[in-house]
């Protein structure tokens, strides 16, 4: 890899940061599972945000492709055996993500929360931060290992354990609106917001859970479109892309 010059590194806004991916980011136009032509462009955005050799990043998946908890839940399923099968889910989107990111030459680890030693690491949290100083990518599996957790709360949590300087949050639309803009065309989106303006307006950015861990925290999270080429990218480098929440006045 070509070395970066001097104002390539100082583009760069983040030094750690927590990608947090949906399962159904992975569908494409498949109503469940994976599209490998959807992974194979998420893992070249991914690849291309890390050609500054200066960044570190790790990354939480959901499972909601495959398997959602709270839905076999409402369905009649107990909760706690509905959210172990999600889990499971997140290992196999996190394999699947791990597979096409190290034949795109990105060095990968996927750490897992429920113990499966012949597919993931456990997860360790000194183990994590060392993988990321050595400029490894780290995908976080199986959320928080515990359930009626989601796994936005997982990645607010993770994020913090390794000291992560913003969640970049990607979505299917280019940030947070007033209403879903699919069916409401006239939903306006917000370029900025406070914590407490999510919670109280209860706007669909992350579950209540994960946003009070970031405001407790002061963690910024940026709410963008992954299908726009180049987005994760502009973010990184501090460009304005998607919705942005921070506290208020807080630092550019």
């Amino acid at each position: 890899m070509p070395r970066k010059s001097p104002s390539s590194l100082k583009s760069r806004k983040y030094r750690r940061v927590l990608l947090k991916l949906s399962g159904e980011a992975l569908m494409g136009g498949k109503p469940y599972g994976i599209d490998p032509e959807v992974v194979e462009e998420i893992s070249r955005e991914i690849k291309e945000a890390l050609s500054d050799s200066g960044l570190e990043m790790a990354i939480v998946i959901g499972g909601g492709n495959i398997f959602r908890g709270v839905a076999a839940s409402a369905s009649g399923m107990e909760r706690t055996s509905a959210d172990y099968m999600g889990m499971l889910a997140t290992v196999l989107n996190a394999l699947a993500l791990q597979n096409i990111l190290e034949k795109h030459g990105v060095s990968t680890r996927v750490q897992s929360a429920i113990e499966m030693k012949e597919l993931a690491e456990p997860y360790i949290r000194r183990r994590a931060v060392r993988h990321l100083e050595k400029k490894r990518v780290v995908i976080f599996a199986a959320g928080t290992g515990n359930p009626y957790f989601t796994t936005d709360t997982a990645a607010a949590l993770r994020a913090m354990e390794i000291g992560a300087d913003v969640i970049l949050k990607a979505t299917k639309v280019d940030g947070v609106y007033t209403a879903d803009p699919v069916v409401d065309k006239k939903a306006v989106k917000y370029d900025e917001l406070d914590y407490l303006e999510v919670l109280q307006k209860g706007l669909k950015v992350m579950d209540a859970t994960a946003i009070s861990l970031c405001m407790d925290n002061n963690l910024p999270i940026i709410v963008f479109n992954l299908k726009k080429r180049g987005n994760i990218r502009k973010a990184l480098e501090g460009g304005r892309v998607g919705t942005i929440v921070r506290v208020k006045g807080g630092k550019k």
